[in-house]
């Protein structure tokens, strides 16, 4: 390409592919080098100079190393150190159960041959200390890499500083030049936005002057490649150099690195029109990235108008300010972190109030939208929809619960998202953000009495007594107040599980049915349903035939409502119940049907108590090798789940005449290894078929 040549015109294009890894052979191989020696290692440096990358580079080499495997916990866009315990537990699979995920973790570790990434911990240095400090501590053979700009000072720490990509000195030929990382990375990044550019003697000159200008940093290097959409070669190099000429004459020794990158996102900002400015801006509130509906829904307002908003998100795309991401719910744009802080810093004033009320506005009618503990066909959906809008969820929890003016609102959204706590196994940052809330919140408002019914069940479901029974108990007198009658059977079916949890099976049926039939009487499907599934379960013990009618019942509403998850749930509580009444046929059948939806979909905690019963059928046909191995792969899950059957009156008794009958009949060493090879097996994708249940 000749230095004159003018570039294509900048267009939209399809979303962004992943980058290409470009240099760092060095880095990488020092990085495993130290691993091999180190159970700790910290990638730091200055933003922008590509440690997670790096990272992730080392971590894909190093995949077959580990017998475990290698686990990546990204930290950009959790806020709350007191979650990052239940956030990496989430991240290895490990639904909660207990109101020590940190525990868990160290249980869950202990013995696991693993390599863990912890990316961009510099927000959360302390608690991120902490945590490694425990993990080390309980997993001797635990090996953990870390990415921060800042070390974590933890006791065998090494630290791996991360270099700028090498840079050419000047007059060098350029086949020299053409070795240099940085050039290669410019090269690089310029071909995919000009497809066919190439390093060649008429601009090798100009690349290394532009390597040597931007300090070899990734992140200005990539902003500036962007720019060769709209000028050429020779042109954007004189305006680096022009720019930065301007800054380092007040200092005697240059640019330090730090600056150089600053120095760069100004000038990235200021090509940009003022309107892709304002946009960048309002676009950093969002950790988690926004896709163009909620950009619209949040970002328009004054100087953006809502029809404009497509093309500016496109205008960012082609200065790589934004990443345009295809998922199966279209294109989402996100901001590398050092980008969004730097939007963020840029957000004025004057309309940071008014974007932060819409920002909170739309995520309480998101949840609300999508509240899934409604019977409806698209209840899968609403689900990956929370979970992928977690990030910025939590965003808005948190700006709700830093004002006692907004506290409600937070209250409210951290309410409705009750039953996503629950099958996510996100008990410990549910109860963390009703408990903030409810600190804000005194005194006789409706939402408090909600409020305190969710963090009661969910305190509960930990085995926290001490917490769930006290709010249990003003939740009973709150709900007996003119104008909270809807949380009264509420508050009935959670004690109701409390009397199953303490032994008294009696009263915790009669309770049950005491709330079912409240909401039977204001017609509360949804309700009815989860009240349905508590009696099927619980009751199957105390009176199978009824529990199986309750079952049967759940099932036809959740078939009728085209309702795939809680029709799965409906299978394993009408499933348990024809077990009690002896049907091992019909059992087995639809405990299979719910098995192998709960594995599609990552249910754990569904799918934990589906093999235990798998285990149970296989027994009663006298495949009892087949029982031992289902009843090791459950024992993994129970593990993982941090509880045991025993915790469960429903599973406890047929739980141990199982394992009992299948050790009788294969004697102690069949079913000793059948049990501990169905336990190797119980963590894989596919377990089903690999333990053949």
């Amino acid at each position: 390409m000749s230095r004159t040549e003018r570039c294509p015109a900048a267009g939209t294009g399809p979303p962004t592919e992943a980058p290409r890894f470009v240099g760092r052979r060095r880095e990488v191989a020092q990085a495993r080098q130290m691993l091999s020696h180190t159970r700790l290692l910290t990638l730091t440096g200055v933003g922008g100079v590509g440690k997670t990358r790096l990272a992730a580079r080392v971590a894909e080499t190093l995949g077959r190393t580990y017998r475990d495997g290698v686990e990546t916990v990204e930290l950009v866009t959790l806020e709350a150190g007191d979650l990052l315990a239940p956030t990496v537990a989430a991240a290895l699979g490990l639904p909660e159960a207990g109101p020590d995920p940190a525990t868990m973790l160290v249980d869950y570790l202990a013995d696991k041959r693993m390599l863990l990434v912890l990316d961009n911990c510099e927000h959360l240095l302390e608690d991120c200390a902490r945590l490694v400090e425990q993990l080390l501590r309980g997993a001797a053979r635990l090996r953990i890499l870390v990415t921060s700009r800042q070390t974590l000072r933890v006791s065998g720490e090494q630290v791996l500083v991360v270099p700028s990509l090498s840079v050419p000195d000047h007059g060098h030929r350029p086949s020299d030049i053409a070795r240099h990382d940085a050039v290669r990375l410019f090269v690089d990044r310029a071909a995919s936005v000009w497809p066919g550019f190439s390093l060649d003697a008429g601009n090798a000159a100009y690349l290394a002057r532009l390597a040597q200008r931007l300090e070899g940093i990734p992140l200005a290097i990539e902003l500036a490649a962007a720019r060769l959409r709209a000028v050429p070669l020779e042109q954007l190099t004189h305006e680096v150099e022009e720019r930065f000429d301007v800054l380092a004459r007040g200092s005697p020794t240059g640019l330090p690195r730090h600056r150089t990158l600053r120095a760069t996102m100004d000038w990235s900002f200021d090509l940009c029109s003022p309107a892709e400015q304002r946009l960048w801006a309002r676009l950093s509130v969002f950790p988690g990235g926004a896709d163009l509906d909620t950009a619209e829904a949040v970002c328009a307002g004054g100087e953006i108008h809502l029809a404009d908003v497509i093309d500016l998100l496109a205008g960012l795309v082609d200065k790589s300010v934004l990443v345009g991401e295809q998922g199966q719910a279209g294109v989402r744009y996100r901001m590398l972190e050092s980008i969004r802080a730097y939007g963020y810093e840029r957000l004025d004033p004057s309309e940071a109030r008014a974007l932060r009320g819409r920002y909170i506005d739309h995520y309480r009618d998101v949840v609300e939208a999508h509240r899934i503990d409604r019977i409806v066909p698209d209840q899968l959906e609403r689900y990956r929809l929370l979970r992928r809008e977690l990030p910025n969820v939590r965003a808005a929890l948190e700006m709700c619960l830093s004002e006692p003016s907004t506290a409600v609102e937070g209250l409210e959204t951290a309410t409705a998202m009750w039953l996503y706590w629950l099958l996510a196994g996100s008990l410990t940052e549910g109860r963390y953000w009703l408990e903030r809330g409810l600190d804000l919140v005194p005194g006789a408002v409706g939402a408090r009495a909600m409020a305190l019914w969710v963090d009661s069940m969910l305190a509960l479901r930990q085995g926290d007594l001490a917490v769930a029974m006290p709010r249990l108990e003003e939740c009973h007198t709150m709900a007996r107040r003119a104008g909270n009658e809807d949380v009264l059977p509420l508050a009935i079916r959670t004690s109701g599980l409390a009397a199953f949890s303490t032994g008294d099976a009696p009263r915790g049926l009669a309770l049950l049915e005491e709330s079912l039939a409240l909401h039977r009487a204001t017609g509360d499907l949804d309700s009815i349903a989860f009240n349905l599934y508590y009696a099927a379960v619980y009751g199957s013990m105390e009176d199978p035939a009824r529990a199986a009618r309750f079952g049967e019942e759940l099932l036809a509403l959740c078939e009728i409502r085209h309702a795939s998850m809680s029709r799965s749930h409906a299978q394993l509580a009408l499933g348990i119940a024809m077990w009690n009444l002896g049907d091992c046929r019909r059992a087995g059948e639809l405990v299979s049907e719910a098995a192998e939806f709960a594995q599609e979909i990552n249910d754990r905690w569904t799918l934990t108590q589906c093999l235990e019963v798998l285990a149970w059928t296989a027994g009663a046909r006298g495949d009892h090798e087949r029982a031992a191995r289902t009843l090791g792969a459950a024992h993994a899950l129970w593990q993982v789940v941090g509880t045991t059957p025993g915790r469960l009156g429903y599973h406890a008794r047929w739980h141990e005449r199982c394992a009992e009958q299948s050790r009788r009949k294969l004697g102690k060493r069949a079913f000793t290894a059948a049990f501990r090879d169905g336990a190797r097996r119980g963590l894989e994708p596919g377990v089903i078929s690999a333990i053949g249940a």
